[in-house]
């Protein structure tokens, strides 16, 4: 690690120690602790890895740098009243771990003292891997990923039970809400970010959402000034991968950054199903086919240009997000229901703004400005009038129809957002941070086959604004706490179509809510290694738009959804030590609890061929989740972990009966209770050349059976369910040069076993990947 140091002469007999604590890359460190121990000064960089020491006696004393991760430095100093420049370098500890699926303290998590309940994912150390963002987040304690299929399959994401729009995604702070269906966490390779933080439960207000689980912040933003990063894989059901991320910044600032990433995949893998042949109705039941229409492909792009740390602005960037993608349906909700024709297509077009500057005006005030517009559309098409039938057998039908319903549906979810945050350090305890998040969504569309129809070009429409602001004390060394507070509204606007009486008419309706929210959260030192946290909130969730207005695929409009409101309580604690200087262990637990009410959940509506959102009065998680870590120098990693969550129905009565619910206190319908992880690595360095690494990394995933339906409803041998999931996946890597060249070998589900995430949805058997890497930077 290097630090220059300017000493400022204040006046005679004393000075005052500024500078940057960077690590050998030149990327600034956040919260390492500096301090002279004999005068009691203490201090801790910022974001952009400063600090400042000031009323320091003239003359020689002994400056110490310490952060996890990294060896402390101890090394004497000489305050003059002259200026002076003195460089440091600081080298990793053996704690840090290098597996596949590393999880350590993020930066916020140390500038906050740990008070927010964070896991964070060096993306960097999984650079080499095919994975994309979803699948690295799916191995987190806590966090379930649940899809519908193959490559670009429908996903539903949740933290500690609670999931769905409950948690909300971030791209470097800003809201992805609005980014369009070529950009999901699905789709993006875990390349394309630096880091991946999980904010568990409670969120900081400077992420601005209505989040009520939890966020996902990802963070993409190279500090690297000139870098170029390559790279291609291809995998079993022909699927290929591409992602370039590259930038280049001058002596004077001017940059140029670009991320490109594409994703294809023919999802053509077997699937066993209860066939027939739709000719003659035989029935051929447990029968092994192929999919036939499932491909997906994705590209996108994300360039911007403008300056780096000018006088002016830390940060100025101008840029634009362009991204299509295109994506076969091969089924409905569930597998009993078969398409051949029926697709969707989308594009992003998204400009974008950013500003960040710190010590703006006055020292400690710091502004981050973003803006972006999609002006993107997407394209619903059902226009072949036939139906399929999984042994590859068809009928086409004359006259007009689809194989659900005859559309070729154009329409655009554009959305603006516009974000501030605003932090005002008072002095080195106390820390005001201020946001505010206003979206604005406004879908129009039109039906081409029937353009004349005004049902399909009635407007939906939405806006919300969401306030944050919070107050930070580091009360000592030991112990520091944040209370902040929320205040959301939003207001949507339909319009309802009835062709009752023949002609159709129209109706519209428009909903106001304001929702204020508070919550705290703090930590305490009670060992240097061992650290307790627990956080509060009362937090809402309005509906989504697509709750509220549904997605003209699998989702039904429900306008009437109320907002829901939870309390959220996480109580954790964390223990780091070693045996010897060898043998290293870190664990972690945390219990947690949430009683939501108006709890906005997803069935299936009246014919099961699409799913709705409902409201339910109330619902209750009482749940636990653990993990444990484990290193032996810098050989091996391994890891496991545990999620619990006993989420419960609170809805006492059902509509319209005035007996108690025979479902009530009932355990919510699927959704996985109880899952978790273990994975281990070994690294064996300079097998062929100074400089070379080969790794070979294991992962495994357990979900426990779950029912689809409500548990106290049917017998045990007539409930449908999703049977335990057991899985495991094997990767090799050979990086070379320091990392310059990388090529990489994995097998995903290596015993081939019949995974579901949904019930009847079954997901790719055993599929095999290579990956070619590139890596330089200056």
């Amino acid at each position: 690690m290097v630090m220059s140091l300017l000493a400022v002469a204040q006046q005679q007999t004393t000075g005052t120690l500024s500078g940057t604590v960077l690590t050998g890359n030149q990327e600034p460190v956040p919260a390492a602790t500096v301090q002279i121990r004999q005068l009691k000064k203490i201090s801790q960089t910022d974001s952009k890895g400063k600090f400042q020491l000031a009323g320091i006696p003239l003359g020689e004393h002994t400056l110490e740098i310490s952060i996890i991760g990294y060896k402390t430095i101890k090394k004497k100093v000489t305050v003059r009243s002259s200026n002076q420049a003195l460089s440091f370098e600081l080298t990793p500890t053996e704690t840090s771990l290098e597996g596949v699926s590393v999880m350590g303290y993020s930066e916020t998590q140390l500038s906050n003292r740990q008070a927010y309940n964070v896991t964070a994912i060096d993306a960097k150390k999984l650079h080499n891997s095919t994975l994309d963002i979803a699948h690295v987040l799916d191995r987190v304690t806590g966090v379930r990923v649940r899809e519908s299929g193959g490559v670009g399959s429908d996903f539903n994401f949740s933290i500690n039970g609670f999931s769905g729009s409950r948690v909300k995604f971030f791209l470097d702070g800003i809201p992805m809400e609005n980014f369009g269906s070529s950009i999901q966490i699905n789709n993006i390779p875990i390349n394309f970010a630096e880091r991946v933080e999980v904010y568990k439960g409670v969120v900081p207000v400077w992420l601005g959402s209505d989040a009520l689980g939890g966020a996902v912040n990802i963070i993409t933003g190279s500090k690297l000034r000139n870098f170029l990063d390559v790279s291609y894989s291809y995998g079993s059901f022909n699927t290929h991968r591409t992602n370039i991320n590259a930038g280049i910044t001058s002596k004077k600032g001017l940059t140029f950054q670009l991320n490109a990433f594409q994703n294809y995949s023919d999802n053509n893998y077997k699937v066993t199903v209860d066939a027939a042949d739709i000719h003659t109705g035989q029935y051929y039941p447990n029968t092994t086919v192929r999919r036939f229409h499932d491909q997906y492909h994705n590209e996108t792009l994300i360039a911007q240009t403008g300056f780096l740390d000018k006088q002016w602005a830390d940060r100025f960037l101008v840029g634009i997000t362009l991204g299509q993608n295109y994506k076969e349906i091969q089924t409905g909700a569930r597998m009993v229901s078969v398409f051949g024709a029926w697709h969707t297509r989308g594009n992003t077009v998204m400009p974008t703004f950013k500003y960040q500057k710190d010590d703006l005006f006055i020292k400690g005030l710091n502004v981050a400005i973003n803006a972006n517009y999609n002006f993107g559309k997407e394209n619903n098409i059902d226009t072949v009038y036939a139906r399929y039938g999984w042994l590859g057998d068809s009928i086409t039908f004359n006259g007009k129809g689809g194989e659900r319903s005859r559309m070729y549906y154009k329409y655009g979810n554009n959305i603006a957002t516009a974000s501030a945050t605003i932090t005002y350090k008072i002095n080195e305890k106390q820390l005001l941070a201020f946001n505010n998040v206003f979206s604005r969504f406004n879908r129009k569309g039109r039906d081409l086959l029937a353009p004349e129809d005004d049902k399909y070009q009635q407007p939906q429409k939405a806006g919300k604004n969401i306030l944050g602001l919070s107050y930070k004390l580091d009360v000592n060394k030991k112990w520091s706490t944040t209370v902040f507070g929320k205040y959301i509204y939003q207001k949507s606007k339909t319009t309802f179509a009835s062709d009752a009486g023949g002609e159709p008419t129209y109706k519209n309706m428009t909903t106001d809510i304001n929702k204020p929210g508070y919550g705290i959260a703090t930590s305490y030192y009670i060992l240097p290694s061992l650290q307790a946290k627990l956080s509060y909130e009362k937090t809402n969730r309005m509906p989504e738009n697509e709750d509220l207005f549904g997605d003209l695929i699998n989702r039904e409009k429900n306008f009437d959804l109320k907002p829901e409101s939870s309390d959220n309580i996480n109580l954790g604690i964390s223990y780091s030590f070693k045996l010897d200087e060898d043998h290293r262990f870190i664990t972690s637990a945390m219990g947690i609890y949430r009683k939501a009410t108006d709890y906005i959940y997803y069935t299936f509506n009246n014919n099961q061929t699409k799913l709705i959102a409902r409201n339910l009065d109330g619902v209750s998680n009482k749940g636990v989740e653990a993990e444990v870590r484990y290193s032996y120098k810098k050989f091996l990693a391994a890891g496991i972990n545990f999620t619990y969550q006993d989420i419960r129905n609170l809805q006492k009565y059902d509509p319209g009966y005035t007996n108690v619910s025979e479902v009530y206190k009932d355990r919510m319908p699927n959704l996985p209770y109880m899952y978790g992880n273990a994975d281990a690595s070994v690294f064996i360095k300079n097998v062929f050349d100074k400089g070379d690494q080969l790794s070979i990394g294991y992962n495994m995933l357990y979900v426990h059976a779950f029912y689809l339906y409500w548990p106290s409803r049917g017998s045990s041998e007539t409930k449908y369910g999703i049977p335990e999931q057991l899985s495991h996946d094997m990767n090799i890597v050979y990086a070379m040069k320091g990392g310059k060249y990388n090529i990489s070998f994995e097998c995903r589900n290596i015993t081939d076993a019949m995974l579901y995430d949904n019930f009847s949805l079954q997901k790719p058997g055993r599929a095999f990947s290579a990956k070619l890497r590139y890596f330089i930077s200056k």
